[in-house]
């Protein structure tokens, strides 16, 4: 016979038990809460690197998760699979009466909680989803005609405006809300790594710290490659094991320039949401039709760290070695591939999606279209960053080139793949020839 009914907080990209909106309803529902968590197979599978460093970093989130849980006498149940087959195994296992989550933008994502929701509501389930992931999430900061912004700008005003404390402030999850888990005998957590084919990485992920000293100094550090100028704190956003909320209401007192950062990342959810094809086609249309050169070994020597260009070299081979690139150097090595190189800018954005760390979607998508000068408020066509101006500014010691090109000075470093005045003569032409063939046609 079932036991009391319920109530089920469903992890996603909120791996924490502090400050998290959906988990402090769930706690305060006035049922016994089980936590669970879906390894998904339709996002797994796509991973052909079977040492992903990003599956190893929320197995063992879950895992700290579980030990926290177990010290309440509860537990995490983790699962692996597919969500619309696992969701009905899962209403077997417990006596479900409500189901808690904090919602998700990316177009998978809406597509997977909607089919979810009418699998649940029609098993007389509740539903309850909560804003967590952003400070402002999409469909919040409009125009006066209710239509979205597109202009970094005139959003980041309007959001400056609309934003309130309640927006900003942590969540207080407390010891009497803990009490609330349900009882859950002690069991293996799920499937491990191995379970899943996945490997043990030997990529490290950066610490989980906000350092006020950072982001004091932030608007002066955060273009030099060479210093520890930026926060580091992509990952823990990513997959929630740090909260927005948590992270702006210390920087806001420290760092206008970072608070600008935060109402970036929410202005590309916005985009993203708003205009979910942008995921694999331009924002502005007539993009699609720039005739990319596309050159297979040229594209492989720019993943490699091996162009020839010192500043670039050293981005991708960071990126390679730690999962990680710096902001700046993220501009300069997409202006290249797709100006340079003249290399579509979604090879670029998967060869992100596949490195990064801390890869999200809606921003990624949103700095390859902005280099490539076909996103929305992007730069234009016609702005081609010089790799050796930007390593004059950004690197004139060459620091960091050297950290991560020590062979920068020998004569086994390659010659430059492409003159930097001939590439930018080829792409200024081929952007306008593509551009012109738009308007010629209508």
């Amino acid at each position: 016979m079932r036991s009391e009914f319920v109530h089920l907080h469903w992890f996603r990209r909120d791996l924490r038990l502090d400050d998290n909106r959906a988990l402090k309803l769930a706690l305060n529902s006035g049922a016994k809460v089980q936590g669970i968590f879906i390894f998904d197979r339709n996002i797994l599978d796509k991973l052909d690197n079977k040492q992903d460093a990003r599956v190893m970093f929320i197995h063992r989130t879950l895992q700290a998760i579980n030990r926290e849980l177990q010290a309440y006498g509860s537990g995490l149940k983790v699962y692996y699979g597919y969500p619309t087959i696992l969701w009905p195994q899962i209403l077997e296992e417990f006596p479900v009466h409500h189901v808690f989550w904090n919602r998700d933008y990316e177009p998978y994502a809406l597509e997977r909680d909607r089919a979810i929701t009418t699998l649940l509501q029609n098993n007389g389930i509740s539903v309850t989803t909560a804003s967590d992931h952003c400070l402002m999430e999409p469909g919040r900061v409009l125009k006066g005609d209710g239509t979205p912004y597109t202009i970094f700008s005139p959003f980041a005003r309007r959001w400056r405006e609309l934003i309130t404390g309640n927006d900003i402030q942590p969540v207080q999850i407390t010891e009497e809300d803990h009490r609330q888990w349900a009882i859950l005998p002690k069991t293996t957590m799920g499937p491990s790594l191995g379970d899943m084919g996945f490997q043990t990485s030997t990529i490290p992920w950066p610490e989980l710290q906000i350092k006020a000293n950072v982001l004091r100094k932030y608007a002066e550090q955060r273009d030099i490659p060479s210093l520890q100028g930026t926060s580091r704190l992509g990952l823990h956003l990513r997959f929630g094991t740090l909260s927005v909320r948590s992270l702006a209401s210390k920087a806001i007192t420290l760092s206008d320039t970072f608070m600008n950062e935060l109402i970036w990342r929410d202005f590309y959810q916005s985009i993203l949401w708003h205009y979910p094809h942008t995921i694999d086609r331009a924002f502005k249309p007539a993009y699609d039709h720039i005739p990319w050169r596309n050159h297979p070994d040229e594209f492989e020597r720019w993943c490699q760290g091996d162009t020839g260009y010192p500043i670039v070299d050293a981005g991708m081979r960071e990126l390679k070695q730690t999962g990680w690139m710096h902001n700046r150097v993220r501009m300069i090595v997409a202006s290249f591939l797709t100006k340079h190189l003249l290399i579509d800018w979604r090879w670029g954005e998967t060869w992100f999606a596949t490195h990064l760390l801390d890869y999200d979607m809606a921003s990624n998508v949103g700095g390859w279209q902005w280099a490539a000068g076909c996103g929305n408020d992007a730069a234009p066509y016609f702005r081609v960053f010089n790799p050796y101006e930007q390593t004059r500014k950004f690197d004139p010691q060459g620091h960091y080139i050297r950290r991560w090109v020590p062979e920068v000075d020998e004569l086994t470093y390659p010659a430059p793949i492409v003159d930097h005045a001939q590439a930018r003569v080829r792409a200024l032409a081929t952007y306008k020839a593509g551009l012109a063939s738009v308007d010629s046609s209508r």
